[in-house]
């Protein structure tokens, strides 16, 4: 599974902050992304740990969204596993992003990846920006 695509939108969007911070969406945050309960405010995390998270994170992402949608591989790959890394895989699963997917409907995933770009309540221009990057993978 190659997930180098997945690892540069990881990157690019989440961007690297070794302090914790409450995210938009109001979920305690650490390195690329990273949520749970080893993220909680006082506890620095090194470059190191934050690399080895990011890929770790970014491989259940990618093992979750293989098995809402068996069938991608490659780019459309990254691409829904960073909607998912984003977003949760319970929201992928529920979606109608998924169906979209899994019927090979490729516009209809499109549109559908558009519709996620909102976050505490408002529109963020950063998830816009983001969706557009995954839909560019499709």
């Amino acid at each position: 599974m190659d997930l180098a695509e997945l690892y540069v939108l990881i990157k690019r969007f989440e961007g690297l902050r070794l302090t914790p911070y409450i995210c938009p969406a109001g979920v305690w945050t650490c390195g690329w992304g990273s949520t749970g309960p080893d993220v909680f405010p006082g506890r620095a995390w090194t470059r190191e740990y934050a690399a080895q998270r990011m890929e770790a994170d970014a491989i259940k992402f990618a093992r979750g969204t293989l098995a809402a949608c068996p069938a991608l591989a490659g780019n459309p790959l990254s691409a829904i596993a960073d909607f998912a890394y984003n977003l949760g895989l319970g929201r992928l699963r529920a979606s109608t992003l998924r169906k979209r997917v899994n019927a090979g409907d490729w516009d209809g995933a499109k549109i559908e990846l558009r519709k996620w770009v909102n976050g505490g309540g408002r529109r963020l221009p950063g998830l816009v920006i983001r969706r557009e990057a995954e839909c560019a993978l499709l």
